[in-house]
């Protein structure tokens, strides 16, 4: 009696392991404190209407505000943090903080992944850590507009809470900067905060995207630290 054949096993690159637990602790509590932040700044820019009877029995804006600032502070320390850790962390940690913006073989990465993702081209690169435009992304994106962010927040805060170190290192340069008028930081404030929710938007979609098209894992390896590839052919290396 014939047997039939079996067909090999698909060989795969050996798992790494890629981010490290603070890196990982640090994402998903950055991703509550943030999506905290973008719904109480809803409220806060855009009020609803005032509830009927005493303020003593509601005190809904009063706990917006309170969810507003304390994850404005749990941001803006783990943001600290963070960047602290891109410097005693591994390779990886400090990829969207010190892209390398040197190498010409970064931006042919970059201009790689726009053409994958805008599905021109057919096969995706393979990546260890980020591609070169989830790093300049985020880069831009994540650290710089956060940055913008927590300093405008804690100059507003600051005005609020009245004379103390937050309003002497931070809201009276950054109202300086602005002219004086609080009012623009506060515009400010506002609109780079829906750049930012466009952002985790796009991020969102794309770490979607790719645990699906690409060839390595994605939205596990940020809970478990591990890249799993889905293939044994080799690593690109833009860098």
């Amino acid at each position: 009696m014939a047997s039939t054949p079996i067909d090999p096993p698909l060989a795969v690159e050996p798992a790494v392991y890629v981010y490290e637990a603070p890196v990982r602790i640090w994402h998903w509590i950055n991703a509550l404190a943030v999506t905290v932040l973008f719904v109480t700044g809803y409220l806060i820019g855009s009020p609803p209407f005032a509830l009927m009877g005493e303020a003593s029995s509601h005190y809904f804006f009063g706990w917006v505000r309170f969810l507003h600032f304390s994850a404005g502070q749990i941001m803006a320390v783990g943001f600290v943090l963070r960047f602290y850790w891109s410097f005693v962390g591994n390779h990886h940690a400090r990829e969207i903080f010190r892209p390398p913006f040197w190498h010409i073989g970064f931006w042919k990465g970059v201009l790689h992944e726009m053409r994958w993702y805008a599905m021109i081209e057919e096969h995706p690169r393979k990546y260890i850590g980020h591609n070169p435009l989830a790093m300049i992304s985020m880069h831009v994106l994540f650290v710089w507009v956060g940055l913008f962010m927590i300093v405008t927040g804690l100059a507003l805060y600051g005005e609020g809470e009245g004379p103390g170190w937050i309003h002497t290192v931070f809201t009276g340069p950054v109202l300086w900067i602005f002219g004086g008028n609080s009012q623009t930081v506060h515009t400010w404030h506002h609109l780079v905060m829906w750049a930012m929710v466009t952002f985790v938007i796009v991020h969102i979609y794309a770490a979607v995207r790719e645990d699906i098209m690409s060839r390595q894992s994605i939205i596990s390896s940020m809970i478990s630290g591990w890249r799993n590839f889905r293939d044994a052919k080799p690593i690109d290396r833009d860098t």
